[in-house]
């Protein structure tokens, strides 16, 4: 009695007692009897990976018999073997506080021996005790045999939930135990090195005995798990310890698992083992209690096989049940269907659509022969207008070019040609690329347009605000020296946007929810826009000014009204873009794009140059504007304010013709005069009534600010006579 209740005792201490335990508390290895095979020590995945396709159909089948037991097909199985097995491992580190109550129990025995079987008793109930669910065992035995292999006398007990232990049928005396117990395994009944009934202990560790693999027991119908321990021969009898621990309430999830320590509840093992179509689905593990299956934590196809982002299914988008996809696959095994996964795929969404519920599309539709029409379009403005360059250049002494500086219209044509091309480079489906040559073109051109144009103005408005007798003469060099530094300013501002900060192109919506990319606006464009209303405002204030110069051809007045244009398409189309129509789609920005390009650059050229070219090709280029010397401009006037400034070779017919203008003037004025001296100093003519030279109170020659009275004179001369 003082051994039995010594038993007890050390069976309850040792319950608090795990792996961390010193080595004074643990007894010493003893070396297995021919009872029980030796298991070598090697983890699961390191003895599987010679033929990982036999791990893998061993787990299938541990499903299969998972998927009998939650559906309560298990009538064969329980009728002929009693017990399911799996081929599972599963980690058992929970249970070390149990692991260590068997060991010491074996060790116990070890020390009083297997003869009485008060001993055996006290052994096989101290098992099933315990302070917690994870150190508590639902059924624990004690076996001596004999060397032969009989049992000698046998002790087990089993409890179900809180319950007192009961005490339950021990294997029969006088017989060898039933080789059907997953716990129990003979020398004669395996020839291999390692008992399948075992799993393989996890590198390191420190045990007296063996897990078994989880089963199931037909009699207690319920997953368990067993502890063996064996004890060495003592006066011709050997010891078998084992105890039963319930893992009903574990749960088997197939779907991947990143981290397998957090999912300690989980056997390890069917990680990974969903059937979900990889490429359109993924595993969403559901556990059983929302699933509305029999077995919590045990049944086959606990997950939801989920379309992948890019991915739909019309008649599932929430999902396909796992258990129908795991039937599937299982004909698929039995019966070779193919394309037994083809149900469960998802259908992938249209493009750019990250997410979707349907085949709808994501992204706008491209009208790319109306695209194609308005470029050609545009480049064949531009073309037109290098063609206008050389058409200038060929012409350039005729008067109508020559007047309103050749040097200053190559450049707003060329100019007129960058604007062009921005409709090239936002044709495409835009990117960074396009985005950067869109800001060039559309800047650039700008600058370098209107630039020249103001330029030209500002001269005009310089010299015709001179009050002075001095003429002003400003020559295109000069004008030159003055627009270089713009230039320069938008060079500098557009490369440093290029390399600190290239613009991008973003994902927006249309009205209509498509998706479809746009450059994006930022404050560099914020701020590169104010600076050009504040260059039109002042080109404005110019173009005011000189509203009413006199020039050759008319050019002021068409060089303003080109201004003043610009300044309303620009507001109109920011007014577009920002109030009436945010939310367009690609091809109505894109046809917006091409009537500010129309309206703005086509209406400058159209402007600046088709009076020009139709005075030429009239034949008329080299005719002064007659309406404008009937206001009084002289030939030498022009609309740069300096006259036909000498900046190219001299031009000797031009030359020779406002020599001839000057001299038929000079000659006019010199035979006036002799007419007027004649009359003047000649006493044998009469005055004429109402002539120049008539008595007191008539009208005087404007030539002499000292008018003579010829009668006068002529009654004081003749009264001496």
């Amino acid at each position: 009695m003082h051994k039995i209740r010594y038993i007890s005792y050390s069976l309850l201490k040792v319950s608090a007692c795990s792996r961390e335990c010193s080595p004074e508390m643990r007894a010493p290895r003893r070396v297995a009897s021919a009872l029980l095979l030796p298991i070598t020590l090697l983890s699961l995945p390191h003895a599987y990976a010679t033929n990982s396709t036999t791990y893998r159909e061993e787990l299938e089948s541990s499903l299969r018999l998972v998927h009998a037991v939650a559906t309560g097909a298990t009538g064969a199985l329980c009728v002929t073997h009693h017990y399911g097995r799996l081929r599972a491992p599963m980690h058992t580190s929970r249970w070390d506080a149990a692991r260590a109550r068997a060991d010491l129990t074996a060790n116990i025995l070890q020390q009083l021996g297997l003869e009485t079987a008060e001993v055996l008793m006290a052994v096989s109930q101290g098992l099933v005790m315990g302070a917690s669910n994870s150190e508590r065992a639902v059924g624990a035995r004690a076996l001596a045999l004999r060397s032969d292999g009989v049992v000698n006398s046998a002790v087990a007990w089993e409890r179900y939930g809180a319950a007192e232990p009961v005490a339950v049928v021990s294997p029969q005396l006088e017989k060898p135990p039933d080789s059907d117990y997953p716990w129990y395994v003979s020398a004669e009944d395996t020839e291999s090195l390692r008992s399948p009934k075992f799993m393989p202990s996890p590198p390191g560790a420190a045990m007296e005995g063996w897990w078994t693999f989880p089963y199931y027991s037909c009699g207690a119908k319920r997953w368990l798990l067993s502890y063996t321990v064996p004890v060495s021969t003592i006066r011709g009898l050997k010891g078998v310890v084992s105890l039963d621990i319930d893992i009903s309430n574990l749960e088997i999830n197939q779907c991947e698992v990143e981290n397998n320590e957090d999912n300690d509840n989980q056997i390890y093992s069917f990680h990974g083992t969903h059937k979900c179509p990889n490429e359109t689905t993924y595993c969403d593990y559901r556990p059983n209690r929302e699933m509305s299956v029999r077995f919590a934590g045990w049944a086959r196809g606990s997950y939801i096989c989920k379309c992948r982002p890019g991915f739909y299914s019309m008649h599932h988008p929430d999902g396909f049940n796992g258990s129908l996809v795991e039937v599937a696959y299982q004909e698929y095994e039995e019966n070779g269907l193919e394309n037994w996964n083809e149900p469960y795929e998802c259908l992938k969404c249209q493009p750019g659509c990250e997410t979707c519920r349907g085949p709808e599309p994501c992204l706008a539709t491209y009208n790319w022969p109306f695209r194609i029409s308005l470029l050609v379009i545009s480049v064949s403005c531009a073309v037109m207008t290098v063609v206008l360059v050389i058409y200038t250049r060929h012409h350039r002494r005729v008067k109508v070019f020559r007047v309103a500086s050749p040097v200053f219209l190559s450049i707003t044509l060329l100019g007129c040609a960058i604007m062009y091309m921005e409709m090239a480079a936002i044709f495409p489906v835009l990117d960074r690329y396009s985005c950067i040559a869109t800001k060039w073109t559309r800047h650039m051109g700008f600058c370098i347009t209107y630039t020249a144009l103001l330029m030209k103005t500002w001269r005009v408005s310089l010299t015709f605000r001179v009050k002075s007798a001095h003429k002003l003469k400003l020559t295109d060099k000069q004008l030159l020296q003055w627009m270089a530094p713009i230039i320069l300013i938008m060079l500098v501002y557009l490369g440093t946007w290029t390399l600190s900060a290239p613009p991008d192109a973003e994902v927006i919506t249309d009205n209509k929810g498509l998706k479809f990319k746009q450059c994006t606006y930022n404050w560099w464009d914020h701020s590169l826009a104010i600076g050009e209303i504040l260059f039109l405002l002042w080109g404005v204030r110019v173009c005011y000014r000189v509203r009413h110069a006199e020039s050759l051809y008319n050019e002021a007045r068409l060089i303003s009204i080109a201004i003043y244009n610009i300044f309303t398409v620009n507001s109109l189309m920011i007014a577009f873009h920002l109030l009436i129509l945010p939310r367009a789609g690609p091809d109505i920005k894109y046809l917006l794009g091409f009537i500010r390009t129309q309206l703005s650059t086509s209406t400058t050229v159209l402007l600046v140059f088709l009076p020009k070219v139709l005075r030429v090709v009239r034949g008329t280029g080299d005719t002064w504007d007659s309406r404008a010397r009937a206001r009084g401009v002289p030939a030498s006037s022009s609309l740069n304010g300096i006259g036909l400034v000498p900046d190219d070779p001299p031009d000797l017919y031009q030359e020779n013709e406002e020599l001839k203008e000057e001299v038929q003037k000079l000659a006019a004025q010199i035979e006036f005069m002799k007419i007027v001296q004649m009359e003047m100093h000649n006493r044998h003519l009469r005055p004429r009534p109402g002539g120049y030279f008539t008595t007191t109170g008539a009208p005087q020659s404007p030539m002499h600010s000292k008018a003579i009275n010829i009668s006068q004179e002529n009654n004081d001369w003749s009264g001496p006579v």
